[in-house]
């Protein structure tokens, strides 16, 4: 689940208190109950659908597909070989519709650069795209939704505190804050921050594992030099202080005093969230930068001093989207990760993560202000940002900015399984795959910290190669049987911290739904817990669909 900017929070503040709210409701009910509106929501949906079963999803999002609808549209995607079933679909109609001339509003495909990661973004051999605007990726997901007739419960929020009804080791029924009370025979949190299954009782952790639990070497802290690192201040000797040199000035906004940890060990710090901007050049279609109204250019005194220094990479992460736009990820030393600002965001209250979110908008929003008009950015790089904008035709009902913050990582269920990176970087057998991913182990920044020399750095950043596609285990999707029984979670797997960093894609989310819908279906077809469905039933039935599960 992820807060957007223009939910209705009144609803949250008058229900949060009302233990009876569910007195009297309306009582819904399906074979599969199905929380989150991510694309693994909708790859679940859709497979449970198509198996017979009736199924419904219940999203505290007004718009579904999660990041892949609010920005992510430069798909870090991997090899693209092991995307199979109902991801290469959605792949599929990406493709299909960028077929159409008329979806070239703002370019002609011809004029398009085709630049994708590793391969070109069209793959007309194999009929699919991987790179999309915002809203090509929505209505893709809608159709998806509507042709599969699964019907969407919107802007439905899980009472959290006594809105989950558990009887025998089984969750019976689920009720929001709007009262609404959905029963169903098994249930799937597909949600980014696991509210489902930690409401459920499900053992899960935050933050980072010691490398020692797992015998893992990238976990944990990372404060030692490694060829894995990137957005850090290598090779810049940059003050942390107000004035540069004195300590007893205090120090730069965002800059931790505390100590970093030692190398890899635990702590309860989070890789920085931020939101993918989708901008555009083109005049006819672009909304200039506003300044918040509380911006605050001493915020950004780090970037100034970076710049000083001669670094010059604002732009180096604007990746290329159709019709002249682009989907803006974090870069560098200083940028749109908001480091260190969400570690207490996995637990907090639906209160607590409004602020926190807000806080992140007026971050992210003052820095492209700031970058396009303070007069101490070097003229180039202030020029060329104020060339960019805001996308007139994305998010149009939410003042052109993304739904939803890229929440990546919060809680992480400890399952039946829990994958490393050494099942990542293939070194011990998976037994029992439902899936594979391909992509580095991908862990951001998740604090900017004070050097014994001095200096400020990042911290936390690993960029770590997987070297060849891998398996993902079936016990990762599946809680511990003793504390429940009929859940499936496929997006806050259990996992370590670093071996997520390279499961958290997109397209693997909706590759682990699609194989949740389909556990789903056969127990209840068996009349079995989805512990107890025998797993070459479930193979066979994966590989009949579509989906890879070896390489």
């Amino acid at each position: 689940m992820r807060l957007t900017n223009s939910f209705l929070f009144a609803i949250i503040l008058i229900s949060a208190g009302c233990k009876g709210v569910g007195t009297g409701s309306e009582t819904i009910k399906a074979d599969v109950i199905i929380y989150g509106g991510t694309s693994s929501a909708v790859s679940a949906a859709v497979q449970v659908s198509r198996m017979g079963r009736s199924v419904m999803v219940v999203s505290p999002d007004r718009h579904i597909g999660g990041l892949s609808s609010s920005g992510l549209g430069y798909t870090d995607t991997g090899n693209k070989e092991v995307i199979g079933g109902i991801a290469r679909e959605f792949y599929n109609l990406i493709y299909r519709h960028y077929q159409n001339p008329e979806a070239w509003v703002w370019e002609k495909q011809s004029e398009y650069g085709n630049r994708g990661q590793g391969i070109p973004a069209i793959d007309g051999e194999k009929r699919t795209m991987w790179i999309f605007e915002p809203h090509v990726a929505e209505e893709a997901f809608e159709t998806l939704i509507r042709e599969n007739q699964v019907p969407v419960y919107r802007d439905e929020w899980l009472d959290r505190e006594h809105g989950v009804v558990k009887g025998r080791g089984k969750i019976k029924s689920i009720r929001t804050l709007s009262g609404k009370v959905f029963k169903g025979k098994i249930f799937i949190d597909a949600t980014y921050e696991g509210d489902l299954m930690a409401a459920a009782g499900v053992g899960y952790t935050t933050g980072r594992e010691p490398c020692s639990l797992y015998n893992e070497q990238w976990n944990g802290v990372q404060t030692t030099d490694n060829p894995y690192k990137h957005h850090d201040f290598t090779d810049l000797d940059i003050s942390p202080y107000v004035v540069p040199g004195d300590p007893a000035s205090g120090v730069l906004p965002r800059i931790s005093t505390e100590d970093p940890g030692r190398q890899g060990d635990g702590d309860r710090r989070i890789q920085a969230y931020c939101f993918r901007t989708c901008l555009t050049k083109h005049e006819a279609n672009r909304v200039p930068f506003d300044r918040p109204d509380d911006y605050d250019s001493t915020r950004y005194e780090l970037l100034i001093r970076i710049y000083d220094a001669g670094w010059r990479g604002t732009f180096n992460k604007f990746d290329e989207i159709p019709n002249r736009k682009t989907d803006v990820n974090n870069h560098g030393p200083f940028s749109f990760d908001n480091i260190g600002m969400n570690y207490d965001y996995p637990d907090a209250t639906y209160e607590r993560r409004k602020e926190i979110i807000d806080e992140h908008i007026s971050y992210q929003k003052g820095l492209l202000y700031f970058i396009a008009n303070d007069p101490r950015v070097p003229a180039d790089t202030r020029e060329e940002m104020k060339k960019w904008g805001y996308s007139k035709d994305e998010f149009t009902d939410n003042g052109y900015w993304p739904y939803n913050i890229y929440v990546r990582e919060a809680r992480r269920m400890t399952g039946d399984y829990i994958m490393t990176e050494n099942d990542v970087l293939s070194k011990r057998v998976v037994p029992h795959p439902v899936g594979m991913g391909s992509y580095n182990l991908d862990s951001h920044n998740t604090q900017r910290y004070i050097k014994p020399d001095g200096f400020v750095d990042n911290e936390g950043d690993v960029q770590l190669p997987a070297g060849k596609p891998y398996m993902i285990d079936l016990g990762s999707i599946l809680p511990k049987k003793e504390d429940c029984s009929n859940l499936l979670v496929p997006v806050c797997v259990s996992s370590s911290h670093i071996a997520f960093g390279s499961i958290r894609m997109e397209p693997v989310f909706m590759i682990l739904g699609q194989s949740a819908g389909t556990l789903a279906s056969l127990a209840l077809e068996r009349k079995l817990a989805v512990h107890d469905v025998p797993y070459g039933e479930l193979r066979k039935k994966l590989l009949a669909d579509g989906q890879v599960l070896e390489h």
